[in-house]
């Protein structure tokens, strides 16, 4: 059985860095599991690795797509396990590595998705009412018509919420129901990170601040240049939204920065309801008791063990 780690957790707590880490000490290679980190040309206020951490371990999954494609649970899976079976063949570790649940357990427990051709129409339809309003409208419906999902779907993952709602319409059922599992053909240690929630908080705000500084602002402008609405899925996103809010003259960027950090708070302890605590499956270290070199350990005695 071949091996596979899996480094998963909050914005913000270190997964990065440990993968790298992962990747270096052991003959590794990085599967990304951020739904962000797919897309080029955000680069600063999605947190992806530096030009030079992406040169010095091999990445997959990152820089794939542009912000106005399409791109859905059913493609990341596909190319993730397609990545996975070439660091295979290539007799290196693959590093799964990021906070969006519902990639990495789609990876992990090898989730049957439904094929269920996209509605066009809908989209379009759903897409303009997310333009106008946001994702509240659109998760308020999902609430109303498909509970289940609504638990496990972020309020403003607009993406994921069109998703849902064009399943439901096509196939009459929940997205989550029509699931099913099968075995993924590798034996994985998923290691979780976490910290308390004022610690989480703090390293976020601080980021956000440091995005910032590092042009954030810019970037922003630059995707408008480029033709990439603040209407669209992938631009619609935390941070990206509320710099186009400022952009506009709509508010002040002291409040829209303190926006992205209260939000991205909100998206923190979403990230937990992926990422249970009690999660049996789960090695859970808290960032501000382990060292790295311990985590680093573990990873070795599973490895010689497997």
């Amino acid at each position: 059985m071949k091996n596979l780690i899996a480094i998963v957790g909050p914005t913000g707590v270190g997964k990065s860095r440990l993968a790298l880490q992962t990747a270096e000490k052991f003959n590794g290679e990085i599967i990304n599991a951020d739904s962000r980190q797919v897309y080029r040309y955000m680069n600063i206020g999605t947190a992806k690795p530096l030009p030079e951490e992406l040169a010095h371990v091999p990445h997959h999954l990152i820089n794939i797509i542009d912000p106005d494609e399409d791109f859905s649970l059913a493609q990341f899976q596909k190319l993730a396990r397609r990545a996975i079976s070439g660091v295979f063949r290539r007799d290196r570790l693959p590093v799964l590595v990021g906070g969006t649940g519902q990639y990495a357990w789609a990876v992990l427990e090898g989730w049957q998705i439904p094929k269920v051709a996209p509605d066009l129409d809908l989209r379009r339809k759903l897409e303009k009412i997310a333009a106008e309003g946001g994702g509240e409208a659109l998760y308020k419906q999902l609430v109303e018509t498909d509970p289940v999902s609504a638990q496990k779907i972020d309020k403003n993952n607009i993406r994921r919420l069109i998703r849902a709602l064009e399943v439901l319409s096509r196939a009459n059922e929940s997205s989550y129901k029509l699931r099913g599992k099968k075995e993924p053909g590798f034996m994985s240690l998923i290691i979780g990170l976490t910290a308390s929630r004022e610690e989480l908080y703090r390293r976020v705000d601080a980021r956000v601040d440091e995005m910032i500084e590092r042009g954030f602002i810019e970037e922003v402008k630059e995707l408008i240049t480029m033709g990439y609405g603040l209407g669209l899925p992938a631009v619609s996103s935390v941070g990206y939204r509320q710099i186009g809010e400022y952009l506009n003259g709509a508010v002040s960027l002291e409040d829209e920065v303190k926006k992205i950090k209260t939000e991205t708070h909100r998206v923190i302890r979403h990230q937990y309801a992926w990422f249970r605590l009690s999660d049996i499956r789960i090695r859970w270290f808290d960032v501000e008791k382990v060292s790295d070199k311990e985590i680093l350990e573990l990873v070795a005695r599973f490895l010689k063990q497997n």
